[in-house]
């Protein structure tokens, strides 16, 4: 059967407020989260971007829930090294329940030193010398590497779990895909296309296939449309735009001519628990192992009540 979890909005909610969504979600019957890991939120008006390693350790001391970054991005703007230490010690700390989502990243949180933002084909190049980096490092002792693109000099991570996180690989192009293929321990999508899934499958990948989808729950549609509408109208953001954009202002410029309307037609929003059971099923329907609830907005307490009453009922869970 598959998995139905919970997603953690890092571009909606603090630090703090993340830490006790997770709790919530736990209490509501969630027994996994997948978390997001930005430097920015697309549009200023989400407001939040909390350093998602201070959050997971939050998670661990307070929570058994299993934990997956959505997805982390090992490449520029932190070495690859530095992240294998922090994978490590967020698995430790998760004894055993941390899973260690990757992507070839966007321009949105990568530009920040000010290095150069690569063409796609580079970037996932660099991201499968980053993996190869990390688990090289995760088996212990001393380890060095030079590469094409990064250099670690007789580095050893002490404080290693006793076996390291899965690498699960983000994905949408075909060549990614191929990718999570070849190197991932799972595949990471949000779209609900058994296309890439399919693919992944077909190219050998054994891992879990998992996806996010957005959901908007309050007490009466109108009030969850302006919501969803005010937070998110980067759903509407078409092609590549969402890895080439540099700043929330330029996302704000993209989405100026988003509707209302738009946006509900991709977010399912208001109390009716067919639509947002409907949303769910798109994505188990097209393969997926696991799928990650985002309730947007503030009512997260009120939607894990909805969510445990009337939509997990009528996904058999």
């Amino acid at each position: 059967m598959a998995e139905i979890g919970c997603f953690l909005s890092s571009e909606e909610h603090g630090p703090l407020s993340l830490v006790n969504v997770a709790r919530a979600a736990e209490e509501a019957g969630f027994g996994s989260v997948l978390i997001s890991d930005h430097y920015h939120p697309w549009i200023d008006r989400q407001g939040q971007s909390p350093f998602v390693w201070s959050v997971i350790g939050g998670i661990a001391a307070t929570t058994k829930l299993r934990v997956t970054t959505g997805v982390t991005c090992p490449t520029i703007r932190i070495h690859p090294a530095v992240l294998a230490q922090a994978a490590a010690t967020a698995q430790l700390m998760l004894d055993g329940r941390f899973s260690f989502g990757v992507g070839s990243g966007e321009n949105l949180n990568e530009h920040i030193l000010g290095d150069r933002w690569p063409p796609a084909a580079v970037r996932l190049d660099m991201l499968e010398e980053a993996v190869d980096v990390m688990r090289g490092l995760w088996r212990g002792g001393s380890y060095n590497h030079h590469g094409r693109h990064y250099t670690v000099e007789n580095a050893r991570l002490y404080s290693l779990p006793p076996a390291p996180p899965p690498v699960l690989v983000s994905g949408f192009g075909s060549k990614a895909v191929e990718l999570a293929a070849r190197i991932g321990d799972g595949y990471v999508s949000v779209a609900p296309d058994p296309g890439p899934v399919g693919r992944y499958r077909e190219l050998g990948g054994t891992g879990p296939a998992i996806a996010a989808v957005k959901v908007c729950w309050a007490e009466d549609e109108g009030s969850a449309r302006k919501v969803a509408h005010d937070r998110w109208p980067t759903s509407c953001v078409p092609g590549e735009l969402n890895q080439e954009l540099p700043a929330p202002t330029h996302f704000e410029q993209a989405t100026e001519h988003v509707t209302e309307e738009m946006v509900a037609e991709q977010i399912p929003c208001g109390p009716d628990p067919e639509r947002h059971a409907g949303a769910i099923c798109q994505y188990l329907d097209s393969g997926f192992d696991a799928v990650y609830v985002s309730q947007v907005g503030d009512e997260q307490l009120g939607f894990m009540d909805f969510f445990a009453r009337e939509v997990r009922p009528r996904l058999g869970h």
